[in-house]
């Protein structure tokens, strides 16, 4: 059964849509802001060698770790561009000041002070995104002066602390930009800006993935089938992340009875409807951000150390077992985003607020007691519900995923990359119907001003 939200939006006219004038405003400026995010991705760093870059890259990086990373910046990273690291640090830096405000009571303190405290938390991740980008920055430079040394091919033309320090403030510079650029998409355009940064990134690496997989076809290195395959199994995920993004418990509310015109005692009824997958594409961005922020650092060292050292040995283990599709990064994978699922929505949603909330407009839960047997129910309800979000997302980003490591098919194709197109793809077309049921709304009240000025004359 459709919900109240679906029947209205089903009944837009979007044949008004030239006349959303604030609408289209918006989009065109997300439309710029995300042309500006490209053509920083091929600004490159100072002092490096392009030409000797990408001779080197598909050698150093390409399979590995970097390579999801370089998929996430939209190539920035291949082309060691300005903004290189994205917006990674900077979602890492708003895991770790979320993880301390749930810990800390100060910080908890500074959540409830309503607009300044999240100003202050705000603060506190944009420092934290400055030393985190600075920190890998700095490695990725170290690591750019070593790429290509047993190849006899110099990615840096000169190597030297100069070089390293300009690296540092151009990533980190590019860096605050994007984190700038999203944070005004967020507000003067459409959509969640972070996200819609990410899946333009990925976005843009589809046509060189399908490029690579015709070539190989050409060269029968694959066959013709494994594609057909392929996109049967991408048309089939983004249908199964599109039900399940949908899927909802609703929670029936009533309100004590009233009166009605005829005299006649109804009892009004309502729905709380509860995703099945509250934390949406969060918990699998934050789980891939996590993992990248440290192993960016061991696999730019672990590929140009030598193993006739510990620190060597170690570095290239666990860049042997944290690559692409072994079984321990599969694990951590898994963990980092049934972690994050459920603590993401432990901090969207408060079941004590919720009945608290209930409970002032009258409203209650058949069978349950209003206040806190209704905000343990809700809070049961919910835990369940995760249980199977988090299990959904697992299972969408890693079994396509393990079948990628095993077959070569391109990164961009897997369930991580089709769950954050799909998820922001639904988050901004909800903001668009948003805006146009305003309009609509807006172009009655107006006439129904017009028409009662004319009754009074």
């Amino acid at each position: 059964m459709a919900s109240r939200a679906d029947q209205l939006a089903s009944n837009l006219n979007f044949s008004k849509f030239g006349q959303a004038t604030e609408l289209k405003r918006r989009i065109w400026f997300t439309i710029g802001a995300l042309i500006v995010f490209r053509f920083l991705s091929f600004v490159p760093l100072p002092g490096v060698d392009p030409v000797a870059l990408s001779r080197l890259y598909d050698q150093a990086a390409s399979g590995g770790i970097l390579d999801i990373f370089n998929t996430f910046s939209g190539g920035s990273l291949e082309r060691m561009s300005i903004i290189a690291l994205g917006v990674m640090p900077y979602i890492t830096a708003s895991i770790v000041v979320q993880l301390a405000s749930a810990l800390s009571p100060s910080l908890a303190a500074l959540k409830k002070e309503g607009e300044s405290g999240r100003k202050k938390l705000n603060q506190y991740t944009r420092y934290g995104t400055v030393a985190l980008t600075a920190i890998q920055g700095y490695f990725i430079a170290v690591g750019l002066e070593n790429l290509g040394q047993s190849q006899g091919i110099a990615a840096v033309v000169d190597p030297g602390m100069m070089f390293r320090i300009g690296a540092v403030i151009s990533i980190v510079g590019g860096t605050l930009f994007l984190m700038w650029l999203g944070e005004q998409i967020t507000s003067r355009g459409i959509g969640n800006g972070v996200s819609l940064i990410i899946m333009a990134g990925i976005l843009a690496q589809l046509p060189r993935s399908f490029a690579q997989m015709f070539t190989q076809v050409r060269e029968g290195s694959m066959g013709g089938g494994t594609i057909v395959a392929v996109l049967g199994g991408a048309i089939a995920i983004i249908a199964f992340i599109s039900f399940m993004e949908r899927a909802q418990r609703r929670v029936l509310v009533q309100y004590p009875k009233r009166a009605t015109q005829r005299g006649v005692m109804q009892a009004d009824r309502s729905h709380l409807p509860l995703k099945v997958n509250t934390a949406g594409v969060i918990p699998p961005i934050f789980a891939s951000s996590l993992l990248l922020m440290p192993l960016t650092v061991t696999q730019m060292m672990g590929n140009n150390v030598k193993g006739d050292t510990a620190w060597g040995d170690f570095l290239i283990t666990l860049n042997q077992y944290l690559a692409h599709g072994q079984p321990l990064y599969m694990a951590l994978y898994a963990a980092g985003i049934i972690f994050f699922c459920f603590f993401y929505v432990a901090v969207v949603f408060n079941p004590e607020e919720t009945a608290d909330n209930l409970k002032r407009q009258n409203g209650f839960i058949p069978g349950i007691r209003p206040g806190k047997n209704t905000a343990a129910y809700l809070d049961h309800v919910l835990t369940r519900i995760t249980v199977i979000g988090a299990a959904y997302l697992a299972a969408i980003c890693l079994v396509p995923e393990y079948f990628i490591a095993g077959s070569g098919l391109p990164f961009q194709l897997g369930g991580t990359s089709l769950l954050i197109i799909v998820n922001v793809t639904i988050d901004t077309i909800s903001q668009i119907q948003s805006h146009m049921l305003a309009h609509q709304y807006g172009d009655l009240i107006k006439k129904a001003k017009l028409k009662g000025g004319v009754a009074r004359r």
